[in-house]
C-alpha cells in the first residue's frame, strides 16, 4: 500500500476506442502530476463493456501512450480480471444496508426513470423497502436482480482543484445501480473500488466527469474510507467552439503520428491545452513542463484545438532538431513513402539538402509530400504552378538556351549560376524572375520552394541539368 504522503494518479481509458486526444492530455497531466510531485502513475484499462471493447483498440492506447512517451510505473491493469472484487463489495455495500437487491425487470426501470410523476419520491424503486428476508429469499429462489446503491438525504458536496466547490442535493439523485443482474458492475462501482485497492490519491479526468463525481463520494463514505482528491479537466473544443471531432481532423493521437508529428512537439502542445505555466513561454522540454507543471495553473475555459497552432510546434521542433536525429526521421519516412534509401541523396548530400529544408518544414510527411523533388527523380509539377509560372511562351526557348550555358560552364557555384542566368535575362530582354519561377517548378515541381540557386547546389550540376532537359522536353509539348 502507498505512504499517505505519496501522490498516486491513474489514467483509466476505456478500450472501445484509440487514444485519442481529450484522453491523452488526461493521461499527459495526470502524467505530469505525478512525475513533479516524485508520485506514481498508474495504468488501468476499464474493459468492462464486453460488447465494445477489444484487444486491438487497448493496444492501441498503449501504444499511443507510448508514442508520448507517458511510461506508466504500474499496471495495465484490466477490470475484466476483477469482477469477483466488484461482486464482493456490493454484497457488502448490500449487507450494510447502503445497497439493497432490485428485482425490477428492465422495463419497469425504464417507466420509473421516463415517468417519475407515477412513483413517489421514497419509493422510486419498490425494492428499497423490500425487507431483508423477502430480499433474500427471493435472491435465493433464483429471480434475477440487480445491486442499486441506496441514496442517502441531505447533500453532497466537494471540493474540485479546477472549478472549485460544488454541492448537489442527493433528492435529484436516484438510487443508481452498482451492478446488473448479469454480475457485471457499472462504472460507479469499478472505478470507486479500484482507486480504493490502487490508494489513487488524485483523480485527474474530464470534466464530463464532474456529475459522476457525488454518486462515487457517496461510495467512499459508505464505507467510511477518506476521499481522494478530485480535479476536471474542461473540454477541449475545435477552432467552431463544438465539441472536437473528426471534423476538426484527426481525433486519434497516432493519426498524428503518421501525418508526421513529432512526439515532443505533440506532447508540448497537448500540455499547453487547458494548462498555463504562467508566463508567455510555450516552447518547453518534458522537464520543463514536470518542474512547472501544477493543478493551479489549470483553466476553467475550454481549451480550443487550433492545428495550424500543431504545426507551429512541430515546426519548431523540426528546425530545432540535431541533424543526426532529423536524418533518422526523414529516412524512416521516406521508406514509409516508398521513396527508396538507395534513390535518396548520399549520407553528405542528404545533410545539406535538410539543412535547406528543416526551417520550412511543418510535418515530417511534407519531406516526402511537398519536399518529395528533393530525394527522388519520381515527381510531377504542381498543375497550379505550372499553370501560373510555365504558361510564358518565350520559355520554350529560354530554357533550353539557360541549360546549354550551365552544361558548358566550368564553375557550377551559387554566384555562377545566378551571373549566368541574370545575365541571360537581361540580353533577351525578360525579367529574371520569369526564368527563376520557371526553373523552380522544374527542379522542384513546386511553386514554392528554397531560394533557386541554393536548391540547385543541393541537386547539384548532373541532376540540375537532367531536370532542366525535362523540363524543356515539357515546355515544347504541353501546348
Amino acid at each position: 500500500m502507498p505512504t499517505s504522503e505519496q501522490v498516486r494518479v491513474r489514467f483509466a481509458p476505456s478500450p472501445t476506442g484509440y487514444l485519442h486526444v481529450g484522453g491523452a492530455r488526461t493521461a499527459l497531466f495526470s502524467w505530469l502530476f505525478a512525475r513533479h510531485h516524485g508520485g506514481r502513475f498508474v495504468l488501468r484499462i476499464e474493459d468492462t463493456d464486453f460488447a465494445r471493447s477489444s484487444e486491438e483498440m487497448a493496444e492501441g492506447i498503449l501504444r499511443g501512450l507510448r508514442w508520448l512517451g507517458l511510461t506508466w510505473d504500474e499496471g495495465p491493469y484490466f477490470q475484466s480480471q476483477r469482477l469477483d472484487r466488484y461482486r464482493d463489495f456490493a454484497a457488502r455495500l448490500v449487507e450494510i444496508g447502503r445497497a439493497y437487491r432490485c428485482f425490477c425487470s428492465a422495463e419497469e426501470s425504464a417507466d420509473r426513470k421516463s415517468h417519475p410523476e407515477n412513483h413517489q419520491q421514497a419509493d422510486a424503486h419498490g425494492c428499497a423497502v423490500l425487507t431483508s428476508g423477502e430480499s433474500s429469499r427471493r435472491a435465493q429462489a433464483g429471480e434475477p436482480f440487480a445491486i442499486r446503491f441506496r441514496i442517502p438525504p441531505d447533500k453532497t458536496s466537494f471540493r474540485d482543484h479546477v472549478f472549485g466547490d460544488i454541492e448537489v442535493d442527493n433528492a435529484n439523485l436516484e438510487d443508481f445501480v452498482l451492478l446488473r443482474s448479469d454480475g457485471i458492475p457499472t462504472y460507479h462501482l469499478s472505478v470507486v473500488v479500484d482507486d480504493l485497492d490502487m490508494g489513487i490519491t488524485h483523480v485527474i479526468r474530464g470534466a464530463d466527469h464532474i456529475s459522476n463525481t457525488p454518486k462515487q463520494i457517496l461510495l467512499y463514505r459508505a464505507v467510511g474510507v477518506p476521499l481522494p482528491e478530485f480535479a476536471h479537466l474542461p473540454l477541449i473544443l475545435g477552432p467552431d467552439k463544438q465539441r472536437l471531432s473528426k471534423r476538426h481532423g484527426a481525433t486519434s493521437v497516432m493519426a498524428y503520428a503518421e501525418m508526421g508529428y513529432l512526439p515532443e512537439a505533440f506532447f508540448n502542445f497537448l500540455a499547453l491545452l487547458g494548462w498555463s505555466p504562467g508566463d508567455d513561454r510555450e516552447i518547453l522540454s518534458r522537464q520543463e513542463l514536470i518542474e512547472l507543471f501544477s493543478l493551479k495553473g489549470v483553466g476553467k475555459a475550454n481549451a480550443i484545438f487550433g492545428l495550424d497552432k500543431l504545426d507551429w510546434f512541430n515546426s519548431q521542433y523540426i528546425r530545432n532538431a540535431s541533424l543526426e536525429s532529423l536524418r533518422e526521421m526523414v529516412r524512416a519516412e521516406l521508406r514509409s513513402a516508398k521513396i527508396w534509401e538507395d534513390t535518396a541523396p548520399a549520407p553528405d548530400s542528404l545533410d545539406t539538402t535538410l539543412e535547406l529544408l528543416k526551417g520550412r518544414a511543418r510535418k515530417l510527411s511534407d519531406f516526402s509530400g511537398s519536399f518529395r523533388a528533393f530525394f527522388t527523380d519520381d515527381y510531377v509539377y504542381d498543375k497550379a504552378a505550372a499553370g501560373k509560372f510555365l504558361a510564358d511562351p518565350r520559355l520554350k526557348d529560354l530554357v533550353p538556351a539557360l541549360l546549354a550555358q550551365f552544361a558548358e560552364g566550368n564553375a557550377f557555384t551559387l554566384q555562377s549560376t545566378e551571373e549566368t542566368l541574370r545575365r541571360l535575362a537581361e540580353k533577351e530582354g525578360v525579367k529574371a524572375g520569369l526564368l527563376i519561377n520557371a526553373l523552380r517548378v522544374g527542379l522542384t515541381g513546386q511553386g514554392v520552394a528554397p531560394g533557386l540557386f541554393e536548391v540547385m547546389q543541393v541537386l547539384g550540376r548532373r541532376r540540375t541539368l537532367a531536370r532542366l532537359e525535362r523540363l524543356s522536353t515539357y515546355l515544347r509539348t504541353a501546348r
